[in-house]
């Protein structure tokens, strides 16, 4: 029978109503500013700054604190010209044969298609994998909600550092255990350019549902 985890106090932090209001506007005034972007310049990422952000997301709740995720940092060219290979192969099935016409639709207006420059242009790319039950690792609880939350907690790192970030999941994702070397009881969850926007970059001219929308007080 599992040990139970020693106790410490609930950190508090007491920041008082105004102040937290102020915050917590703060945030969410930065956070509307995050948009995903494609075309991103040559300038590199300080390492450091990838170290910190990866590290913010690995602090995300998870089922029974298993922690069942993996976050591979690539920033090797060729690796990258790998991936984009292999991606771009995936991604032109898609297009091609097995997206449905209402997805296309959905997806027109972005503009984008099965061409994915940015995977080889970002000067880093982090892959984040979940991790199911193999030789070394435990039987996981609720994987991809854990990991999805981490991947929130890494985007918000990531954009407060002043970087711009795309969320790419080519479908099948496979690929990426061969490119990546993991072994197969990890599963790719979602591929994550990083970098800076280039000086020409241009973003879709798109909203947010207001918060009536999308809030319900009772």
């Amino acid at each position: 029978m599992s040990t139970p985890y020693p106790v410490v106090p609930a950190p508090r932090f007491d920041v008082p109503g105004e102040q937290a209001v102020a915050r917590a506007r703060a945030f969410a005034d930065a956070m509307a500013l995050r948009r995903t972007v494609r075309d991103f310049a040559s300038r590199p990422v300080p390492p450091e700054v990838i170290d910190h952000a990866v590290r913010a997301a690995a602090t995300a709740p998870s089922g029974a604190n298993l922690q069942p995720w993996r976050f591979v940092v690539i920033t090797d060219p060729e690796r990258k010209r790998r991936l984009r290979a292999a991606a771009e192969d995936a991604e032109r099935e898609f297009y091609e044969r097995r997206a449905s016409p209402e997805w296309l639709a959905a997806l027109a207006p972005l503009g984008t298609d099965w061409r994915k420059p940015f995977l080889e242009e970002a000067p880093a790319v982090i892959v984040v994998f979940e991790v199911h039950k193999g030789p070394h690792t435990p039987r996981p609880y609720y994987v991809k909600e854990s990991v999805g939350i981490a991947v929130g907690f890494l985007l918000a790192a990531l954009h407060q550092a002043g970087l711009a970030t795309l969320t790419h999941t080519p479908s099948p994702m496979r690929f990426l255990n061969e490119v990546c070397e993991r072994p197969q009881e990890e599963r790719a969850y979602v591929v994550i350019p990083v970098g800076y926007p280039a000086d020409d970059a241009m973003v879709p001219d798109i909203t947010r549902k207001p918060a009536e929308e999308v809030v319900v007080r009772l």
